[in-house]
């Protein structure tokens, strides 16, 4: 409570609490230690949010088999949003020569946190999960791997409303901003969206089951022989004899 009023006080617009940080604080028992048990999480956000008078959002760690845990455990706390994902927890290699994993301090390291477009996929995925989850008036900023408007575009249609760019910045600097935003727009014209609500959680409706893919997949192969046959009939006929056949009572 005593830090989220420092921390306010500077004049910020919102908070976030990062539950998730997978370097050092674990060891401490904190970021990714805390952000893996939604008790803990719950308990925290209740005290940030207690005392906050801006919007407090709760960073979600990767590295959990499910991810809507501790997200609903936020809300539950009184989160107004969630962040998703932090990075992904990694061994990077081994140097086979002197047998050290990679990167090395001295010859020694320590799994870390993988960030950028590898990671994209994970994140489109867990922030699919959170949009089917959560409250609809839970905010999602979403992050993991943006370095263009496209990707951008991908989170929004999967239930971001709001987005961070990290790795991306550092690597290619502050101009692809620019581009996020001017390819962004120029995409909504395309389609003829007129305002960010509307493009935000699209594409949450085309998700479904796999036994349900399996049902559509038949059925779509069942229609297609089926037309295969028609056309090969139609192929062998005058096409004034198929019309009449068409138009025979």
């Amino acid at each position: 409570q005593e830090l989220t009023k420092m921390v306010q006080d500077t004049g910020v617009d919102g908070i976030e609490l990062n539950l998730s940080c997978p370097h050092g604080m674990p060891e401490r028992k904190m970021g990714a230690a805390m952000g893996e048990h939604p008790d803990l999480v719950e308990e925290v956000t209740e005290w940030s949010r207690s005392v906050a008078t801006v919007p407090v959002w709760a960073k979600m760690t990767p590295n959990i088999t499910h991810i809507t845990q501790p997200a609903l455990a936020a809300v539950k706390g009184g989160a107004d949003g969630i962040s998703a994902i932090n990075t992904i927890l990694s061994v990077i290699g081994v140097n086979i020569d002197t047998f050290a994993p990679m990167p090395t301090v001295e010859g020694h390291s320590v799994p870390g946190g993988y960030s950028c477009q590898a990671v994209r996929p994970i994140a489109l995925r867990q922030v699919m999960e959170l949009a089917r989850a959560l409250p609809k008036e839970t905010s999602i900023c979403g992050i993991g791997g943006i370095e263009s408007s496209e990707d951008a575009i991908q989170f929004l249609l999967l239930g971001a409303s709001t987005l961070q760019v990290c790795t991306a910045v550092m690597l290619q600097g502050h101009g692809i901003v620019k581009e996020m935003c001017e390819g962004l727009s120029a995409w909504m014209d395309k389609h003829k969206f007129e305002k960010l609500e509307d493009v935000v959680g699209k594409s949450l409706e085309y998700f479904t089951t796999h036994a349900d893919l399996v049902e559509r997949q038949k059925a779509a192969k069942i229609a297609k022989a089926g037309q295969s046959n028609r056309d090969n009939e139609w192929a062998e006929k005058k096409f004034t004899d198929v019309t009449a056949d068409l138009t025979a009572e």
